[in-house]
């Protein structure tokens, strides 16, 4: 299917109102009455008590006097009114609270088969941006006078890692769900925003038992809601809760159901058996704070920078093509078939006409049309597939410092080049790109009139990793039609941190695709690749300004197949 031409969003661009503390308990005054649910709530805890122990966690004893009143006490403190809401799904009960006058509250999942319980302790104002929503875990069990306390617990797993879900929720929201990660799930917003984009949020993974699971996220870097449900394997169900501040900064406190659709299980890579219910972090800290976890903060580490720190940066430095590059530890050979050759790259739709002349396998010379002098780069370029090359270099003296990387396909006289140049209206060092088709012009070659590569979808559901370097391996998870994510590696193989990008897939021949990301909202970066699926191989550049200059550097890495996601369907337009 061509990839349609959507108007284009940005990702982590929608702009969420940094919520002050007095705002956030203001518009909690609502949570009072408990969260709203589209489906009617249970009665499943009416006229019950529970006192629910967690181990090293809170004591909750609890009184249902309705459908939507509890009384809650914590430890032996005071008890206190509040409304909840409770839904079930099977034998599993989930209930949530605010705690009146208080920016927390309690979401619970209850088993009442094992009388065994998960607590989040759930709150605002814990973060520097106060939206976002902070969470503690814990478990432990229902105290029933005259029984011992039963052994088991729920707990992290990684038996969930792998899978992805398309989920309908009773209140008409749609959703893709993937979870490769044991820290991190993807997801896509089919009906709030689109589907075009998928996004990112720190996880949590519970097992429950070998059907029944609990899943929660916070959009952490994003709107600060989190999302909590319990779901079934079995009978493909959910229920739970969303908790947050929307981007009209309304408040969403809300009950859910849902019925959902396995849309596939890709590889896990830990041992066989590790089963996760230990998670080791490698030299990360172990946390020491309540609701202390892994998450990406990518513009803490890579602050925006202005216009002029670029200009000062790109003056200290521009490198092209720097050897010790640890993303470049299995890249293609050199290839030297451009060597002596004279061409000319014609774009269409307005694009560059460019003429080259490579004098050696690193120095090439180019012009614009129109021009005389020529203009001395150094470049690189790699064959990935029989007679298609991939080269790219800097254009200095252009005002937004770019730089070009261009596959010829010299059997069909076509050419894609992916353009890109520093500054956004966000960040005057975060990349953004444009990509250009047309043909190649060279003596004892005809061009096509009308062919030309094209956008695909081809690559959409696909799990890759890809091997840089001894201790540097990644997987990509092409998520929709406009946008990827890359999952970073724990040391035990399982799926680490997160993050997603805008992409772009254009296909060169049958098993060969160009490939290019942008590491928007984080450290600026243009990667643009060459993927050969039969080689399981590919090659490319990583266009990037950060305090050290600019760069232009090599990419090239092995493959290995993860599998898939059957999702490419759910952006097919005129969906039902």
């Amino acid at each position: 299917m061509p990839r349609v031409n959507y108007p284009r969003e940005q990702m982590h661009r929608i702009r969420y109102t940094k919520l002050t503390e007095s705002q956030i308990a203001e518009k909690l005054q609502r949570t009072k009455a408990g969260p709203v649910s589209a489906s009617a709530l249970s009665d499943a805890l009416t006229g019950k008590s529970l006192k629910i122990v967690t181990d090293g966690g809170p004591v909750l004893s609890y009184t249902f006097s309705s459908v939507n009143k509890l009384r809650l006490s914590e430890g032996d403190g005071a008890a206190a009114e509040s409304g909840y809401g409770a839904l079930t799904l099977e034998q599993l009960v989930v209930f949530s609270h605010m705690v009146p006058g208080t920016q927390r509250g309690y979401t619970v999942i209850v088993d009442r088969k094992t009388s065994l319980a998960t607590v989040f302790d759930v709150w605002f104002s814990g973060y520097t941006d106060k939206r976002e929503v902070q969470r503690q875990i814990s478990y432990g069990y229902i105290e029933e006078r005259g029984k011992q306390p039963p052994a088991a617990r729920h707990g992290i797993t990684n038996r969930l890692e792998g899978k992805g879900f398309y989920w309908k929720q009773d209140t008409g929201v749609e959703t893709l769900e993937l979870y490769p990660s044991v820290l991190y799930s993807n997801f896509v917003e089919l009906t709030r925003f689109g589907g075009e984009l998928s996004f990112c949020g720190a996880s949590d993974y519970i097992k429950i038992n070998d059907e029944q699971y609990i899943y929660s996220r916070v959009e952490c870097e994003f709107s600060g809601t989190m999302t909590l449900y319990a779901l079934d394997l079995y009978t493909l169900k959910q229920a739970g809760m969303r908790l947050g501040f929307n981007e009209q900064d309304a408040l969403d406190y809300y009950m859910f159901t849902g019925r959902g659709e396995m849309v596939g299980q890709i590889a896990q890579f830990e041992r066989f058996d590790d089963s996760g219910d230990k998670i080791a972090l490698g030299n990360r800290p172990a946390p020491t704070r309540k609701g202390e976890r892994p998450v990406y903060r990518p513009l803490l580490t890579n602050p925006a920078m202005s216009k002029e720190q670029v200009e000062a940066a790109v003056a200290k430095s521009t490198v092209a093509f720097n050897p010790r590059n640890a993303m470049a530890g299995n890249k293609l050979p050199p290839s030297n078939l451009l060597v002596g050759k004279q061409l000319t790259l014609r774009y269409d739709d307005g694009g560059p006409v460019l003429s080259y002349r490579f004098d050696d396998a690193q120095t090439l010379r180019w012009r614009r049309e129109g021009e005389t002098p020529w203009r001395e780069e150094k470049y690189e370029a790699w064959e990935p597939a029989t007679n298609v090359i991939m080269f790219g270099h800097l254009l200095s003296g252009t005002p937004r410092h770019d730089g070009l990387a261009v596959v010829v396909d010299f059997d069909n006289a076509l050419t894609t080049c992916v353009q890109g140049m520093l500054g956004t209206p966000y960040m005057a060092n975060e990349a953004s790109r444009k990509t250009w088709f047309g043909v190649v012009e060279m003596d004892g070659v005809a061009p096509p009139r009308y062919r030309r590569h094209q956008f695909t979808d081809e690559l959409v559901g696909r799990a890759l990793t890809w091997h840089y370097s001894p201790g540097l391996t990644s997987m990509h998870v092409y998520t929709t039609p406009h946008s990827f994510s890359w999952i970073i590696f724990l040391e035990s193989g399982a799926g680490g941190l997160e993050w997603s990008g805008p992409a772009e897939y254009v296909k060169i021949r049958d098993d060969l695709y160009l490939f290019n990301w942008l590491e928007e909202a984080c450290n600026g970066t243009l990667g643009i690749l060459v993927i050969n699926t039969k080689t399981m191989h590919d090659c490319g550049i990583g266009y990037h300004c950060g305090t050290n200059g600019l760069s232009l550097s090599s990419i090239g890495a092995q493959a290995r197949n993860a599998g898939g996601y059957d999702i490419k369907k759910f952006y097919a337009l005129g969906r039902s």
